[in-house]
């Protein structure tokens, strides 16, 4: 193999091992929840879901669940092109239930809100989007 062709191995959308951009990379934070709590809460919301699923499907038949889950996965997909305005999802929240729960995430730490705060340029979100560019989709802070 010659020197010239070389290539360094990259995962899909750049480089995540990069501390500074992505933090320290921990075994632990990928074991363990953040509190036992949270799992307690996670598990409760899978067993209610899954619930929600038999109580439709024995209602309505096993055709209204999978068209369900289809319009889900499509909402999921759906955002705005990288730029000031952040995408809300707010058709996802709309079929999933979401949209009435208020969550510390909701008032809290918001981006937006911070002096730093730097508007990521668009042209180079959509170019990482579609796998033109490496790193992450804009810097957002000095």
């Amino acid at each position: 193999m010659e020197e010239g062709t070389k290539v360094i191995p990259h995962q899909i959308g750049g480089i995540h091992n990069d501390a500074l951009r992505f933090g320290i990379h921990g075994v632990k934070s990928e074991i363990l929840e953040a509190h036992p709590l949270q799992s307690a809460v996670l598990k409760a919301e899978k067993t209610q879901q899954e619930m929600k699923r038999k109580i439709l499907a024995n209602t309505y038949g096993s055709a209204l669940p999978l068209k369900m889950d289809l319009d889900r996965q499509i909402l999921s997909r759906f955002q705005r092109p990288p730029g000031p305005i952040s995408s809300s999802m707010l058709g996802l929240e709309a079929v999933t239930g979401t949209l009435d729960d208020i969550g510390f995430e909701d008032y809290l730490n918001d981006p937006r809100d911070s002096e730093s705060l730097r508007v990521p340029d668009m042209h180079h979100g959509m170019e990482v989007r579609l796998g033109l560019s490496k790193g992450p989709v804009g810097p957002s802070f000095f």
